[in-house]
């Protein structure tokens, strides 16, 4: 199976001022496309060579893993923005999100204090399990909430090449900023 980059649902400046046209240039355009093409470098001649994306992850190590992971990351976090975004979730994802951490509000304010304690570089994401009970998870480098069997319903990308050209050093202004710009509509989808 040959990987490709999906095509954004949006103009590449269309998410400014939250994520700049350049970054989304070098994040979507550079480094996520460098993922997809070192996974299909990578699996031709292996098992790995016709699985699904998330099975792979599931079941690789090494190399094979840190690019199928940052190729399923990097899929789930830009078909999670709109320009149109923002504002909160509906429907049963809001009531999910009320029932685990009381109301929206806090909910953010958790993920927030997620997002920006992961050490170095890596994910905070918004996870369920097979009974729908939701988590906030925390994933160092290209790791994915499915590799503890959890479907990922949003992630921010808390690497530096996420942010650096926007925020500098400023990590929590980047994540306190993308909540203007999540498509919830897309994130429902998953749940």
């Amino acid at each position: 199976m040959k990987f490709e980059l999906p095509a954004l649902p949006y103009e590449t400046g269309a998410l400014e001022p939250v994520i700049g046209k350049q970054t989304v240039e070098l994040h979507y355009g550079k480094h996520f496309q460098a993922y997809i093409t070192n996974l299909n470098n990578l699996i031709p001649g292996t098992k790995y060579e016709n699985m699904e994306l998330v099975d792979i992850v599931k079941s690789s190590d090494g190399p094979i893993f840190n690019n199928a992971g940052q190729a399923l990351n990097h899929d789930i976090y830009f078909l999670s923005f709109s320009p149109n975004g923002g504002g909160a979730p509906s429907g049963k994802l809001a009531e999910a999100i009320n029932s685990q951490f009381g109301d929206f509000e806090n909910f953010k304010k958790e993920f927030n204090a997620a997002a920006v304690s992961v050490f170095g570089s890596g994910w905070a994401w918004l996870a369920k399990d097979a009974n729908g009970k939701l988590s906030i998870e925390k994933e160092p480098n290209g790791s994915n909430p499915v590799v503890k069997g959890l479907v990922p319903l949003l992630g921010f990308d808390v690497w530096e090449h996420a942010y650096y050209l926007d925020y500098q050093n400023r990590r929590p202004d980047h994540v306190n900023a993308l909540w203007n710009i999540i498509d919830w509509k897309a994130v429902e989808s998953r749940y």
